[in-house]
């Protein structure tokens, strides 16, 4: 018996089973062999041999045959599989780099009003961090009354600096 020596690098070895024939190539014969048989017993005058089946079997023999043959050592089929592949693959692809894939959806509103000038006013900081409600109400009336705005800050501490600002328009 001949045998023959592989070498690692070559991964795309096909078994022959029968010959010199592979799996795909005995599967195409077979399958010319089924559609002889569909032929000749489910179109009418049914198991009877007539004239107009004989071309549609020859025709299905051919066509499974023809599909069997190797050129360059790859059968017709997968040939056939490839440039179909190739012809019906997409022809154009627009790039676009707004493409919004894999990207998280945060939609982002602008401000279209112009912010008004702000002139940093000087604060003093308290240690008491502490505000009863009394204060706490006039400190929210002030800005609305003397046109400053209140500003509210939170520090690494976890602490609340609170500073007004006047607003000039």
């Amino acid at each position: 018996m001949r045998t023959t020596v592989i070498p690692a690098q070559i991964t795309t070895v096909e078994d022959k089973i029968a010959g010199n024939l592979n799996f795909t190539q005995i599967l195409l014969l077979l399958s010319a062999l089924m559609t002889d048989t569909f032929i000749y017993a489910v179109l009418p005058q049914r198991l009877h041999f007539t004239m107009y089946k004989l071309p549609l079997m020859a025709a299905a023999t051919l066509l499974c045959l023809i599909l069997s043959l190797r050129i360059k050592g790859r059968v017709v089929l997968n040939w056939f599989l490839l440039l179909s592949s190739y012809y019906l693959r997409p022809r154009f692809y627009i790039f676009n780099k707004n493409d919004p894939f894999s990207r998280k959806g945060i939609m982002f509103a602008l401000d279209t009003e112009k912010p008004g000038r702000v002139k940093a006013v000087k604060t003093r900081r308290t240690k008491d961090k502490s505000l009863s409600l009394a204060d706490f109400i006039k400190t929210r009336a002030v800005p609305a009354s003397l046109r400053q705005e209140l500003n509210f800050k939170f520090d690494r501490k976890g602490g609340l600096d609170v500073s007004f600002s006047e607003i000039k328009s």
